[in-house]
């Protein structure tokens, strides 16, 4: 399968009042049409930064992201605002629902721009809430009057109301309990079945489970399966050789990743920090 998402060499760094931030180190990776990823990290790994670059939402500070083919760095703010409404959908875990506004008209939320007649429209909205699974009737309910798992499949009907290519969803069943995650964790299979691309930011390893391929990124540097799995392994035999020794140096708290991607920074003029 093609590659929908391109990124390579992927850097950010943000100014602040205390000094620079590195927030993505180098990172690559390639997405397939129709694939299923999961990212998964701790809090502060880098990776709803990731995910706000991969969105449109942020500029990287250097490297390279094609979008369907098209480098992203060279569109106008106008351009990345159509490709946000056309040709990405966003998921979140608050839901962001207009609490007082029914179901249909929160899913016609994205469409208020366009010039649509007001009737297709709703047609479109009741079309992306019944591929979700909401029974109807339910679509003139408020939002707030509906459970966790009902608004959560709310949402996703409002990322596919303009029917994108690709679906960004932000830890989508961090609210959720179990029983309920699931149901929108099939709810995503079924969506992708019908070829969708959805990359999944969770922390969640029963969430990760679903997903076709797992990256792991943290520190701002991205690792595969495999590597996470000897980073945690390496971490492991650390402790426990630690835990032998009675007057022995404390663990690192924070040890570096023994399998980090090559560093970049000289290829693409970035200064290491």
């Amino acid at each position: 399968m093609s590659a929908v998402i391109d990124v390579r060499g992927l850097w950010r760094i943000y100014e602040t009042a205390a000094g620079h931030t590195t927030a993505l180190r180098g990172v690559s990776l390639q997405v397939a049409r129709g694939e299923l990823l999961a990212i998964m990290g701790p809090s502060g790994s880098g990776k709803s930064t990731l995910m706000n670059t991969l969105g449109c939402l942020d500029r990287p500070t250097a490297g390279s992201y094609r979008l369907e083919g098209v480098e992203v760095s060279e569109l106008s703010e106008d351009d990345l605002a159509h490709v946000r409404s056309s040709r990405l959908g966003f998921v979140f875990q608050s839901f962001n629902l207009l609490p007082r506004a029914t179901v249909l008209r929160n899913v016609m939320l994205p469409l208020v721009y366009s010039d649509r007649p007001v009737r297709d429209r709703e047609l479109a909205a009741w079309r992306a809430l019944r591929s979700v699974g909401l029974p109807e009737e339910h679509y003139l309910h408020r939002s707030n009057e509906l459970s966790g798992g009902q608004m959560q499949r709310v949402a996703i009907a409002r990322a596919l109301v303009n029917d994108p290519a690709i679906i960004l969803a932000d830890e989508p069943t961090g609210n959720l309990d179990t029983a309920t995650g699931e149901m929108v964790m099939r709810t995503f299979r079924y969506m992708q079945r019908r070829g969708k691309t959805i990359i999944l930011i969770t922390h969640d390893p029963e969430v990760a489970a679903w997903a076709d391929r797992t990256v792991h990124i943290r520190d701002g540097r991205l690792f595969s399966d495999e590597e996470e799995r000897a980073y945690l392994a390496g971490l492991a035999q650390r402790g426990e050789r630690d835990a032998g020794k009675k007057n022995g140096p404390a663990a690192d708290p924070s040890p570096t990743p023994p399998t980090a991607p090559k560093d970049r920074s000289r290829l693409l003029g970035v200064p290491c920090l």
